[in-house]
Parts: C-alpha cells; structure tokens; sequence
C-alpha cells in the first residue's frame, strides 16, 4: 500500500501499469478511512481519510483517487494481495462499507511501526458488493497465477508487496495473460446428466413423499402396521424450529481483526529474520 505513489493522468484518473487493466469503477462519492490499529493509541496513531471519490479495481490493484486532493492523500494504491480479511458491512441505516486489513509496502508513504492497517471504503451511492464479488473473483484468479509461478520457480512467496514501485514487483515473474479478466460460463448440464438428474430427483420426491405419510401417521397417533390393523402410539409434542443466529457474536470483528494483523506481523518478522 502506498500513499500518493499513482501516475495521475492529464485528462483525469491515472495512468495504468503495463498490462493493467480497469475491472471497476465506482461513483464518484465513494469515501475512505484508513486507520491505524486499535492498539496504537496516542502518538503512534495514523488515520487518513476522504469523504469523496472514485475507487478503481484493476487486475493488479485498487487505486482511490480523491474529488479533493489534499497534501496529505492525493491518491492510494494497494495490490490486491496485500488485502486481508475482506467483507461488506451492511448496516440497518446508511450506506454499505467495504472494509479490510491492509499489509504496507516498505517505502510507501506509511508510518513503518505499523504492520497492518484498517481500510474502509464507504460506497454512499451504492456499488458495494459489486466491487466486492469482482475483488474476490479476480483476487482468487491472481493467486491461482502466483501458485503455478511459484511451482515453476518464476516466483517466491505469496505474491504480496513488500516495497513500493511502479516496477512488476512481487509479479514479475507471473503470467498475467493466463488471468482471465471475464466472468466463467454459467455450467449446462448436458442431455445424460440432467435425466440422471431428473431421475435422482423423482426418487428423492418418492421418498419425501413415504415419509411425509408416516410422520403424519404418527404424529395423528396412528401408525398403520399392516392392511386393515391400527395401532395406536402415543403423541408426541411436535418439534420446535431451530432458528441459528444471523449476527455474529459480539467482538467477533475485532478478535478477527487482531489475528489477520498478527499473522502478518509474524510474516513479517520472519522475513526480517531471513534477510
């Protein structure tokens, strides 16, 4: 991650790394927080921030251009591994925020104590989930990249940066043209497997159906043994629904929070120990 590191360019946005490509862009009223840790407090504090602009998914990074550049952030990028444990929040009322961990990168503009920092994208006219199912999808296809590399000995480690650069970095060594930038085909089943399918599923019906008849039959108090004998059961009080939370438990951000950021401290001192 690297603060004020991207080439603006003269008509307006930036300007793209080789092979870069634009996957999303968001309305122009797009704001961010980026924020130190809850456990740096008082001078070790870091917080910046922007109540509007464009946030741009390419398939090497994500790039904030502010509506109001200021000296302290007139753009922020991140490479797209560099980003940890990330999930929309969709609250009662206001706008959907993107949030993640973000790793830095040596030389990026940063306070270089911290080893991870909170970022938040708040998207006040929509476009959250957007953003975040084509985020996962070619993060996904990216380290898929980065995997077959490191197997063919092109790359070493898990493709993040480690220090900032307009170069290819962490993915020099990957092919970026075997990452494929649109969505997969929908699956067709084909002519055998959707009868197999069809069939599978009248026998699923039948059975449903059998035991529907015998749950009703007991739960009557009636079981029938054979043809023309009854037998009587006793009732039982019918079941209650099960109904599991959906909300998490209280604090489960913050403890998910502070183990990504420890993780990556660890990564980090051990990269320092190799060196």
């Amino acid at each position: 991650m690297s603060i004020n590191w991207v080439m603006l360019a003269d008509h307006g946005g930036f300007t793209p790394l080789p092979g870069e490509q634009t996957l999303y862009t968001s309305p122009p009223r797009t704001s961010l927080s980026l924020q130190s840790l809850g456990k740096h407090t008082g001078a070790d504090a870091f917080s910046i921030s922007s109540s509007a602009g464009c946030i741009y998914l390419t398939n090497r990074r994500i790039v904030y251009l502010p509506s109001t550049p200021t000296p302290t952030l007139q753009s922020l990028t991140v490479p797209l591994l560099n980003l940890h444990d990330t999930h929309v929040t969709a609250p009662w009322f206001g706008p959907n925020v993107w949030a993640s961990l973000v790793q830095p990168v040596s030389g990026g503009g940063l306070p270089a104590q911290h080893a991870a920092f909170e970022l938040r994208l708040t998207f006040r006219d929509g476009g959250a989930f957007d953003f975040h199912t084509a985020f996962e999808r070619i993060k996904e296809r990216l380290q898929q990249a980065v995997e077959v590399a490191r197997e063919g000995g092109r790359v070493a480690g898990d493709g993040s940066e480690r220090s900032a650069g307009r170069g290819g970095g962490a993915l020099a060594g990957v092919n970026m043209d075997a990452v494929h930038l649109d969505q997969l085909p929908r699956y067709e089943e084909s002519a055998n497997a959707a009868a197999a399918a069809r069939a599978e599923s009248s026998l699923e019906a039948a059975s449903t159906g059998s035991q529907q008849q015998q749950h009703q039959q007991r739960d009557s108090g009636v079981a029938v043994t054979s043809p023309g004998r009854k037998v009587e059961e006793p009732s039982t009080p019918p079941e209650e629904d099960f109904t599991p939370p959906s909300e998490p438990p209280p604090g489960y951000e913050e403890v998910q929070r502070d183990s990504v950021a420890t993780e990556l401290e660890r990564r980090l001192r051990e990269a320092e120990e190799r060196r």
